[in-house]
């Protein structure tokens, strides 16, 4: 799979798993899997496959 431009190896894992693994707050991102924004009550259930492009956008605050 690629993750923000990055090939990585995961196996079938779903986005939770995913952005636990990368040490990433799920309240704190937005993931698009193939062009597609996830909604984040999705995350557990949502299966990654070895052939998806995924986008993780970091939310941050400021003024």
């Amino acid at each position: 799979m690629i993750v923000n431009g990055k090939e990585m190896d995961f196996g079938k894992i779903t986005i939770l798993k995913l952005l636990e693994n990368l040490n990433l707050g799920v309240n704190k991102v937005a993931v698009e899997v193939n062009l597609e924004i996830v909604p984040n009550e999705n995350y557990s259930e949502y299966v990654l496959s070895p052939g998806d492009k995924i986008e993780i956008i970091r939310l941050v605050g400021g003024g």
